[in-house]
């Protein structure tokens, strides 16, 4: 069963909340969010990313750095822009994005369930980046990223959520520049607040879609909060981390897509030459080539848009992991053509969400940082809790979730 429990939410006044809410820390790097939060004083990167209250190049991973998320937080909370909800509450988190919506459930999920596998993973995390947010998530002594998880959908999950937005206010409602709409209500009526935790009481796995990194993260803290705290009780804060929760069939997974510095000293027909034996490759004349099924691929080298099929013959059906489109692209061409072994540490190859579309993808190469591009068709939701079920793992990079969790909205506070 899944534990969920309604939490004192730290969040935005309402009139500020358009400008405090920014998109999570680790879609940017500390450039690019210096330039997000220029004129924007409130902007939640300022807690996120605290490097950028130092000068460029001050070392973003020392300790007056961590320390300072926490003074610029408390300024702001006492300045009045942080506001906290009397009594526990769940939260309804709507986003709307080229007219789909998605709405989740924030709420408190438990590092117990996470440990126990009720949380199921499907990607490997790098202990750098855990480290840094468990750094930030201890010096704030806070989450202040939500993990994003999903569940198998219940009609009467959906439901009481739907039910609830319909009859009341939301307290937060605005677009981004991005165009996405992010619509919040608070669920403050005890019945529904333990409907709620029954309904999610009788789901038995929740699956991380996106935020490996900041779930391991929050449960290590909480780990820790525990042994600071030998006498402590399952009412203690620590035990539990903030998520917004989404059923499957209302979420959207895009294309994430390769780019790769060089072709190994091939040229590009002896490049072509070889991955002919385990891809019947077309030359695509209609423009760009958006992949329509599974097992198919683009591929931009000189200027020209290629159609790689993978051959039946080289692909097993029967593994889940082998069978993605991203193991075989790794498996068939990356590894064995282009010699790079593990992509989560290669220079050579970088990864390009489909947020960004194919023309991202012909301005890399077409700049000459990049020397060829890979288009895929994405991984779908029954791939990705298949596979988390299986106890197996995704090659990195397999999946882009969009739109993305802004952060800012919701804080939970694990004292």
């Amino acid at each position: 069963m899944a534990i969920v429990r309604p939490f004192k939410g730290i969040r935005p006044r309402p009139d500020s909340a358009s400008a405090i809410a920014a998109l999570p820390y680790d879609v940017m790097n500390s450039l690019e969010a210096r330039e997000m939060v220029k004129g924007n004083p409130l902007s939640f990167l300022h807690i996120d990313r605290p490097e950028l209250n130092f000068p460029v190049g001050h070392d973003m991973y020392s300790y007056e750095v961590y320390h300072m998320a926490r003074t610029v937080f408390n300024k702001m909370r006492d300045d009045g822009h942080f506001i906290q909800d009397e009594k526990p509450v769940y939260y309804i988190y709507q986003q709307t994005m080229d007219g789909r919506k998605q709405t989740g459930l924030v709420a408190r999920t438990s590092i117990d369930d996470y440990a126990n596998n009720v949380i199921k993973k499907h990607e490997l995390t790098r202990k750098e980046k855990e480290q840094d947010r468990v750094r930030h998530v201890d010096a704030m002594n806070a989450n202040t990223g939500p993990i994003f998880l999903t569940y198998r959908n219940k009609a009467d999950i959906s439901f009481i959520m739907q039910n609830w937005a319909a009859k009341h206010q939301p307290v937060y409602d605005f677009v981004t520049d991005l165009g996405v709409g992010h619509t919040v209500w608070i669920i403050d009526c005890p019945g529904t607040i333990d409907e709620i935790t029954n309904a999610f009481a009788s789901i038995d796995s929740l699956y991380i879609a996106d935020g490996h990194h900041r779930n391991a993260s929050a449960v290590k803290v909480g780990e820790l909060r525990r042994a600071q705290n030998p006498g402590y009780t399952m009412d203690d804060a620590f035990n539990y981390y903030l998520s917004v929760i989404f059923p499957d069939n209302e979420l959207g997974i895009m294309d994430y897509n390769r780019v790769v510095k060089d072709l190994g000293g091939l040229s590009a027909a002896e490049f072509i030459a070889k991955i002919k034996d385990k891809f019947d490759v077309e030359e695509h004349g209609g423009g760009q080539y958006k992949p329509e099924k599974r097992h198919m691929f683009g591929m931009y080298l000189d200027c020209k848009w290629y159609k790689l099929t993978a051959k039946p013959e080289f692909i097993n059906e029967n593994d889940p992991v082998g069978c993605l489109d991203v193991s075989i692209l790794q498996s068939l061409l990356l590894t064995p053509v282009l010699g790079i072994a593990d992509p989560r540490v290669d220079a050579r190859i970088d990864f390009v969400g489909g947020l960004r579309g194919l023309g991202e993808l012909e301005r890399r190469v077409n700049s000459g940082n990049m020397t060829v591009a890979f288009s895929m068709f994405p991984t779908s939701m029954d791939e990705l809790m298949s596979i988390s079920d299986a106890n197996e793992l995704m090659p990195p990079k397999s999946t882009w979730f969009e739109p993305k969790l802004l952060s800012g909205l919701f804080i939970h506070e694990l004292r």
